[in-house]
């Protein structure tokens, strides 16, 4: 069997960081191999096997698309796709099957090498030592990793990439993803309001530009100036960073300046947790703003902790009848305070658009680009025909103390391996406990 996994060991015991030389989990594996059959996993293959799931109802992307299967067969993998995953996105089993990977059921899809999901499945249907990247969340979901730890499961958790490092932006899931809602965002916006957006001279009037108002200047908030600028609305746009007034006006939107600003920015270049005061003193000013606009956007998301309100309830009464708010981080609690998670409701006169997984309506793209996402990532821990789990690389662990990139008890994408948390996410140890 060629299928080797080799490990740059971290711990040796468990707690401890050290060195050490590279070691194959094949050589691991060959006391357990002579007593017991080859499982799925190894039978009839010498390659790398990467296994593809049907995503939970109500996620329609899939993991890995057709045209990323020649690119992963070239390095090595035999993908290994559940029937139906992709059918939900667009992508058809023959269309699979045509680019070379094996079509099959869920238990065969289960039992890889490794696994290449967007939701992290129930960690009790994995195999001890098993590798899976995915989207684990694991500040809002630390269950998650503690069945992961019980189970002996490596978790590459890809919302935790080092966002700043330039090797990890093909790999960066949360900017493909939040670049699409932030466009979806305004497209529902636009749908529900019940006016044109641009301005229109005709001869039975002239027609004035829709307001947009959108909350934050993150990749989403960008794409979303950026979207609602090239329909023809007047774009107001705001951001807790001061720096980012010249990212607004670049993709046409004015910026929206509050008194007292500075850059409320932390190391891994997410928005900052800011004092209830400050935050009264944005929504002031922004929902001043905003009064008159028609579509609201709200962006603001803090990793691992739930949304700051950003649209009070005495807000949304001022806005004007017919206003739609699209708030983006529905699934987290949501920056307005009277949204519902998954629906759309009327408050004072003003639409609430609460749809969770933004970037899932637009299933096709999304899943073509968190492909290309994890398929540049899978493919660089591969190394002379096997998965490699190196300790210095600062995608997987994050940069090392020195660097400009470093965050204190921040790693990278590898959360545990074998069961055992990684020594660098000091901060979500604290969490899971």
């Amino acid at each position: 069997m060629m299928l080797a996994l080799a490990v740059l060991l971290l711990w040796q015991p468990p707690d401890e960081l050290i060195r050490s030389a590279t070691v194959s989990i094949s050589a691991l594996k060959s006391n357990a191999t002579q007593k017991t059959e080859p499982t799925a996993q190894t039978a009839g293959s010498d390659r790398l096997r990467l296994g593809v799931l049907l995503e939970p109802e109500g996620e329609n992307r899939v993991a890995i698309v057709p045209n990323s299967v020649t690119k992963l067969g070239k390095t090595g993998f035999e993908v290994v796709i559940e029937s139906g995953a992709g059918v939900a996105s667009n992508y058809s089993d023959a269309q699979y099957e045509s680019k070379g990977a094996k079509v099959t059921s869920r238990e065969e899809a289960m039992a890889t090498d490794i696994l290449v999901t967007i939701h992290l499945p129930d960690a009790s249907s994995m195999s001890s030592g098993q590798i899976i990247a995915c989207v684990a969340d694991p500040f809002r979901h630390p269950e998650r990793v503690r069945q992961c730890m019980e189970h002996g499961i490596t978790l590459l958790s890809m919302d935790m990439i080092p966002r700043r490092l330039s090797r990890a932006q093909s790999m960066d899931v949360n900017s493909s993803q939040d670049n699409l809602a932030g466009y979806k965002a305004v497209l529902m916006g636009a749908d529900h309001i019940s006016k044109a957006i641009p301005m229109m001279t005709t001869s039975a009037g002239t027609v004035k530009p829709a307001k947009f108002v959108i909350m934050g200047s993150g990749v989403a908030g960008l794409q979303a100036i950026a979207t609602a600028k090239r329909l023809g609305a007047i774009v107001y746009a705001s951001d807790v960073r001061k720096s980012a007034a010249e990212q607004i006006e670049s993709v046409g939107g004015r910026f929206i300046e509050v008194e007292g600003m500075d850059d409320f920015e932390d190391e891994s270049g997410y928005a900052k947790p800011l004092t209830p005061e400050f935050i009264q003193k944005v929504n002031d000013t922004v929902c001043e703003v905003a009064k008159d606009a028609d579509v609201i956007v709200t962006t603001a998301r803090i990793f691992g902790r739930p949304a700051p309100i950003t649209v009070p309830a005495e807000a949304v009464a001022s806005f004007k009848d017919g206003a739609v708010i699209v708030d983006m981080n529905a699934d987290v609690g949501g920056n307005c305070e009277l949204t519902v998670a998954g629906q759309t409701v009327i408050e004072h006169g003003v639409t609430i658009v609460g749809i969770e997984n933004l970037a899932g309506t637009i299933a096709s793209t999304a899943s073509m680009l968190y492909s290309n996402n994890l398929t540049n990532f899978v493919t660089s821990i591969v190394k002379e025909g096997e998965l490699v789990i190196n300790f210095d690389d600062d995608v997987l662990v994050g940069a090392p103390e020195g660097s400009d990139f470093h965050v204190p008890g921040m790693g990278g994408v590898l959360i545990c391996y074998e069961g055992v948390m990684s020594v660098k996410q000091s901060r979500l140890e604290g969490v899971v406990g």
